[in-house]
């Protein structure tokens, strides 16, 4: 960031792409603000004050913070049926549990996301930002059509001639100029999408009891908008990671969204999260990387409410939606999609990508896509590392001198020789591969061998190429142990590593039957 403010180029290319990315930001704000059922100027307010929050605090530079949809659908319900007072104790309660989610190091939990699901949410994503478009260009006087086109050719061709300013920030400053300067009136802006007034709320007001009936009523819809704010952050900061080819510092990032809520909600009256769309906007498009182009985002937006919202309501819808179109066929990962990829790709990688992108874009969150998504894989991991385990009998034959092998003294005096049946266990061992584990063991058969009067058979398992994970297995091997004393046959466990055998020798006897 240092060698960014040190550079007036580099400094004009962060405060550029903050420009571009508040202007894909206002119109998604205020419909977001619609479907929650809140003033659109809360929203606005709110998103400066996240955007500026996450900037100084955060720990993914770049990634854009504000009043977003996924918080707005979790919102809704609570504000029809109690009404939007409720709704300042819901994000504040919201933002203490996402600030204990980050502080407790949990955000390392997404490591456990599959890369089925992630490009599953970033294809889902792409489709999302596309669709939300689509109404801009129906039903509308045919002049849209030849700004919409407009708009596409300056953000396609004028980077091959230049990148200085960013394309997007020309395409709507152009098709801007054209609608006022020719008097369009009949073109859909801005503020048609809901009043934009001048000033700033102040403190959102403390308006219903503090009462356990209270904490019950906004307790659930809290842990949704905190877990959905954080999914939709987390995933979204892996996002820019990847393109970006740097680190982010996940936990960080948790528990200062749980501030920069606490903050919007104090000061603005919502909560939000990382708005993907206008990330993308901001890291592909304007090439943003640090933290300057979402601070002058939010300062932008704070400009553009306090000052400038009778230019922000006239900027067309047309050129906005051209701008979010491009970005969505950008987002989307096209190689996933390929045959040839899907041809080298096993089933149920494809089946999880299928299923996410389906389900996001059936329900329209992005968080409920990736929990299904995140499940069917386990499920189908599971399913299958279920039948890799594998067992390999081979019966030693028996010894006739007198070293550890033998079984003691024969009828004759002489040492009787002892066969032994051994057991190699190959392959993991938790609830899904060990619990058909008792039907791999030759029980009768290895009773017959020892019924040979002129043998003792001693039965060996060797687990050093498997692992003990659970308790489930435990009580397997147990299982195992019961049916050969059942026989009469003395089962010996071995090459258990340090970790399986401490784990077998703390549980094995103690799980009952």
């Amino acid at each position: 960031m240092r060698a960014v403010l040190r550079s007036p180029r580099l400094l004009t290319r962060e405060a550029l792409a903050g420009i571009v990315t508040t202007l894909a930001l206002v119109p998604e704000v205020i419909s977001f603000s619609v479907i929650a059922g809140v003033d659109p100027m809360v929203s606005l307010v709110a998103s400066v004050v996240l955007a500026v929050v996450m900037s100084l605090l955060g720990g993914r530079p770049a990634m854009v913070t504000a009043a977003a949809g996924s918080v707005a659908l979790v919102i809704a319900p609570l504000v029809r049926t109690h009404g939007v007072e409720y709704v300042l104790p819901t994000v504040l309660l919201a933002g203490v549990v996402q600030i204990v989610f980050g502080t407790a190091g949990l955000a390392r939990l997404m490591r456990f996301i599959p890369r089925s699901v992630m490009i599953g949410f970033v294809n889902a994503l792409g489709i999302l930002i596309f669709v939300a478009q689509v109404p801009h260009l129906i039903d509308v006087p045919w002049i849209v059509y030849p700004l919409f086109a407009l708009t596409i050719a300056i953000v396609v061709l004028l980077p091959r001639f230049t990148t200085v300013v960013p394309a997007p920030l020309v395409a709507i400053v152009v098709v801007t100029v054209i609608v006022v300067a020719a008097g369009l009136t009949d073109v859909h802006t801005v503020g048609d999408e809901g009043p934009m007034g001048g000033g700033l709320p102040g403190l959102t007001p403390w308006l219903v009891p503090f009462s356990p009936e209270t904490l019950g009523i906004i307790l659930p819809t809290a842990l949704s908008v905190a877990f959905v704010g954080l999914m939709e952050t987390l995933l979204t900061a892996k996002l820019v990671d990847d393109i970006t080819e740097t680190p982010s510092h996940k936990g960080k990032e948790s528990w200062a969204l749980g501030v920069a809520n606490i903050a919007a909600g104090a000061y603005g009256g919502i909560a939000g999260c990382a708005m993907i769309g206008q990330t993308v906007v901001n890291v592909k498009i304007g090439r943003a990387r640090t933290r300057v182009s979402t601070l002058a985002a939010g300062l932008f937006l704070l400009l553009l409410v306090t000052g400038l919202s009778s230019v922000m309501a006239r900027i067309p819808m047309v050129a906005l939606a051209a701008v979010m179109m491009v970005v969505a066929i950008t987002t989307v990962d096209w190689h996933s999609v390929r045959p040839s990829t899907l041809r080298r790709m096993p089933v149920p990688e494809t089946l999880v990508m299928v299923v996410t992108v389906g389900v996001v874009v059936a329900t329209n969150n992005l968080a409920i896509g990736v929990a299904v998504g995140v499940l069917l894989a386990m499920v189908l991991f599971a399913r299958r590392i279920a039948h890799v385990i594998r067992v390999e009998r081979t019966v030693e034959p028996a010894t006739a001198d007198g070293d550890s092998d033998s079984a003691g003294p024969g009828a004759d005096g002489s040492a009787r020789p002892r066969a032994r049946v051994r057991y190699d266990v190959v392959g993991p061992l938790f609830f899904g591969s060990s619990n058909d584990l008792v039907e791999h063991f030759a029980y009768a058969d290895d009773a017959a061998v020892a019924g040979d009067s002129a043998h003792s058979t001693t039965v060996l398992v060797d687990l050093s190429r498997a692992s003990v994970w659970d308790a489930s297995s435990v009580a397997a091997l147990d299982s195992v142990e019961t049916k050969f004393a059942a026989h009469g046959l003395p089962v010996e466990f071995v090459g258990f590593d340090e970790r399986s055998g401490s784990f077998h020798g703390r549980l094995t006897g103690q799980l009952g039957g």
